[in-house]
C-alpha cells in the first residue's frame, strides 16, 4: 500500500505541472488561474447541495429503519470530491468532478458496497437494539433482573470522604 501511495504522491503533481503547463501555454496565465479558481467555488457549492441530498436521503433511510451503507459511502465519496475538487490541478478537478456527479458515484459506491459486507445485525427499526446475549463490559447482561439486587437496579459498592489538607491551609 505504501508504494502506491508513494508513486500517487509523485505523479499526480508530475501530471498536473504538466496539464497546468499545457493549459498556461493554451489560454495563458491569468485565464488558466481563473479556471482553477472557478472551478474550486463552483465545486464547493456542489459537494455542499450534493451533500445536504445525500444527508436527507440518510435520514430518509434511517427513518424507514434501514441501513443507509450506500448513502454514507456517498457521503464520503462527496467529501473526497470536495477535496479533489479544492486541490489545484485539472486532473484532480476531472475526478472531483466524476465522483460529484450522482451517476457515477452512485454506480462506483455499489462497486465498493459488492466488495465490503455490510451485516444489520442489531439493526432494527431506525436504531439499535440489545440482542439476546447482551453482555456488559466485564460478561455479564447489564439489564438482567434479579442480579446483586433484588430489584436488578442495586449497585453494590464502597464509599469514603477524604479532606483535602491545602484547602485548609489556604484560610
Amino acid at each position: 500500500m505504501f508504494p502506491v501511495l508513494l508513486l500517487l504522491f509523485i505523479l499526480v503533481p508530475v501530471i498536473e505541472i504538466g496539464l497546468f503547463i499545457q493549459v498556461g501555454g493554451w489560454l495563458g496565465l491569468w485565464p488558466t488561474l481563473a479556471l482553477v479558481l472557478i472551478t474550486a467555488f463552483v465545486g464547493a457549492s456542489l459537494v455542499r447541495s450534493q451533500g445536504i441530498m445525500t444527508l436527507a436521503s440518510v435520514q430518509d433511510r434511517l427513518n424507514r429503519g434501514e441501513l443507509p451503507a450506500q448513502q454514507i459511502l456517498e457521503g464520503v465519496m462527496l467529501a473526497v470530491a470536495g477535496v479533489l475538487l479544492l486541490t489545484p490541478g485539472f486532473m484532480t478537478d476531472a475526478m472531483g468532478m466524476l465522483v460529484l456527479l450522482p451517476g457515477p458515484r452512485a454506480a462506483l459506491a455499489k462497486q465498493v458496497m459488492k466488495r465490503v459486507t455490510v451485516s444489520q445485525a442489531g439493526f432494527s427499526q431506525g436504531g439499535f437494539h440489545q440482542g439476546d446475549n447482551a453482555q456488559g463490559p466485564f460478561g455479564e447482561d447489564p439489564f438482567r433482573r434479579g442480579g446483586r439486587g433484588e430489584d436488578g437496579n442495586t449497585f453494590e459498592g464502597e464509599y469514603e470522604r477524604k479532606d483535602d489538607d491545602d484547602d485548609h491551609r489556604l484560610r
